[in-house]
């Protein structure tokens, strides 16, 4: 990312424990908000993801920046015997666990509390790893990415979920509207935390996206790197799989 951008500029916390206190304070409106900031777009987005995970018949699966657990509950769908959805924001997990036991998916679904650029699991260990808009929000892309890399197996696979920067027009003009004046503003409205939609909002257009980000994901060790660009390229899925 070309600028540390960090939810409080104000905070004398590093990035990391700054992106936890805002979860935290955002947590109880946060699914409701992601889908109206969407327009719905999200749900499609992941069931792709599904889709990619669900094929390579997966026994294990991180789902980290978890968040309340979206993505943890649509795998509980595939063939994987542990599915741990891990995340920095306790307000995050306590959401996802009660989503997690309506569905009667305790027995399928841990939730942890733990780093993702430190994560709390031996070499070797997931056959897939997910990061839905997590990415960004690492203090250290690099640490983080080399992290994921450590603990995913050989041949296994790292879906990247993550906001992006259309190129063209007209969609690279509304995005800009979308993302200065729009997200922000119901962030205002309906949020508790004012700051936390306008650092949700900087922090996607700052961060790397497309053939950069691919890079650096190559530089980190991983092979078979692609990307997919979603609804005009205001979202990219990232594909990528360890020797």
């Amino acid at each position: 990312m070309s600028k540390n951008i960090t939810p409080y500029k104000d905070s004398e916390l590093g990035k990391k424990e700054q992106v936890a206190q805002m979860f935290d304070n955002i947590s109880g409106n946060y699914d409701g908000l992601n889908k109206v900031i969407s327009f719905g777009t999200d749900a499609k987005w992941k069931q792709k993801i599904l889709k990619m995970v669900k094929a390579s018949q997966p026994k294990s699966i991180l789902d980290i920046a978890t968040g309340t657990g979206d993505l943890a509950i649509l795998f509980a769908s595939t063939s994987a015997t542990e599915i741990i959805g891990l995340d920095i924001s306790q307000g995050m997990l306590d959401i996802g666990k009660k989503k997690i036991a309506a569905q009667h998916l305790d027995s399928k679904i841990q939730m942890v509390l733990g780093d993702g650029e430190n994560i709390p699991y031996p070499d070797n260990h997931f056959d897939v790893i997910t990061v839905a808009y997590g990415v960004r929000n690492f203090e250290n892309l690099e640490k983080g990415l080399t992290e994921i890399l450590r603990t995913l197996k050989s041949g296994g696979q790292f879906i990247i979920l993550e906001t992006s920067v259309p190129t063209k027009f007209p969609f690279k003009q509304g995005y800009a509207f979308h993302s200065k004046v729009i997200l922000p503003l119901v962030g205002k409205l309906f949020s508790k935390d004012k700051a936390a939609y306008s650092y949700l909002s900087d922090s996607a257009n700052e961060f790397p996206f497309g053939e950069v980000l691919n890079n650096i994901l190559r530089k980190i060790g991983f092979i078979e790197v692609n990307h997919l660009p979603q609804t005009f390229g205001v979202a990219t899925i990232y594909h990528a799989s360890k020797k």
